[in-house]
């Protein structure tokens, strides 16, 4: 069996082991992110890669924006980050692991629908990019796509687990989904969609402020990576009454790789920011939370690991329907860091707006309670 690239080429016992591959994958993502960061941004600034900021219906974002100098600041720097992320995964995970393939191809593949999104958006004056409906279409092809390669793969190895349900707290309890047949796969595959759809769009809607994005995807990426080593150790699983996944540890390599390319990302994109992520990086990113939440079967607790994500998706969304209804604003900006950086309130205007530093710094910080609460649930069974 092959673990990795490496290890065939070298041979070398220690890359056997998955904690060792983990850290080498973290390690490498970050170094190749800072490397070709550097030089993927030189020529972003060089072929004028911009974001145009003035393409928002909030003016005072886009008046703010310009302001403090965003208009110069190049964009698409997820394309590094994910070709920094996708290249230590082939390095150093198993590439004949079922998980690990899928969750490659499905990175690649928003990856490319974000990427065309940007390019769009950056060619062609006065687009704002795909359109909504196109741009569901895309992500639904991949996430469908992927969805249905994992259920004939559970069908043809007779792991039924893989198509399961494990709702958190409660001792033994399972949603079997194949138990019903077809209608089981068909629920399977819808609720799966909109979790990993879901998680891109709201990845997407949090990349609104500098560092912001890639500082929770790193948090909530670390987390989803120790659910994802724990539920492929039967020891560990039988201990703490897990369901045990055949090789989901796998997908910690993964997860280090993720970690790794957004600390070499953040580099580049801490306050004040010298690159934005677009939606080539957002949305492949995260796809790849929710495509580990469903390996290690916390789907269900993915709202908690990822908390800051659904925070912004929730508001914005929540936003849109009472604005229609009614014709009034439920908060005083979505998503709800712009709130806070406008208005300095959610709900209504504050005494000053907050600092963008004080605001990422901040989300940063619940999300790490977020995925520190998910792990506390290890043992809550």
């Amino acid at each position: 069996m092959i673990p990795g690239v490496l290890y065939e080429l070298l041979d070398i016992r220690l890359f056997g082991y998955i904690s060792f591959r983990v850290a080498m994958a973290a390690l490498t993502a970050f170094a190749l992110a800072l490397w070709w960061g550097k030089h993927a941004i030189r020529w972003l600034l060089a072929n004028r890669v911009r974001e145009d900021v003035s393409k928002t219906d909030a003016h005072d974002l886009a008046r703010l924006a310009k302001e403090m100098g965003k208009a110069d600041t190049p964009t698409m720097g997820g394309s590094f980050l994910v070709a920094a992320l996708l290249a230590a995964v082939l390095l150093w995970a198993r590439v004949d692991n079922v998980h690990v393939v899928l969750g490659v191809l499905l990175v690649a593949a928003l990856g490319a629908v974000g990427f065309v999104d940007d390019f769009k958006k950056l060619t062609i004056p006065g687009s704002k990019g795909l359109s909504a409906r196109a741009k569901m279409v895309g992500l639904s092809v991949a996430t469908i796509s992927c969805l249905a390669a994992l259920c004939f793969y559970a069908h043809v190895s007779g792991r039924d687990t893989l198509l399961s349900l494990y709702p958190p707290f409660f001792k033994d309890a399972v949603l079997s989904l194949p138990a019903l047949g077809l209608l089981g796969v068909l629920v399977f595959v819808a609720f799966e969609w909109l979790v990993v759809v879901g998680s891109a769009n709201a990845a997407n809607v949090t990349d609104g402020l500098d560092g912001l994005a890639a500082g929770c995807m790193l948090i909530s990426g670390l987390a989803l990576s120790v659910f994802c080593y724990v539920s492929g150790r039967e020891d560990w699983t039988v201990y703490l009454n897990l369901p045990y996944i055949v090789s989901a540890s796998e997908m910690a390599v993964v997860g280090g790789a993720l970690v790794g390319a957004c600390l070499g990302f953040l580099w580049y994109n801490a306050f004040p920011a010298q690159v934005f992520m677009g939606d080539s990086g957002s949305l492949p990113l995260g796809g790849l939370l929710a495509w580990m939440a469903l390996v290690s079967k916390q789907e269900l607790v993915l709202p908690l690991i990822a908390c800051v994500f659904v925070l912004d998706l929730a508001s914005s969304a929540l936003q849109t329907a009472h604005y229609k209804r009614t014709k009034r604003r439920l908060f005083t900006c979505a998503p709800v860091h712009h709130g806070l950086q406008l208005h300095g309130g959610i709900f209504r205007p504050g005494e000053r707006p907050w600092h963008e530093a004080k605001i990422v710094t901040r989300f940063w910080i619940v999300a790490a309670c977020g995925a520190m609460a998910s792990l506390a649930l290890l043992k809550v069974r």
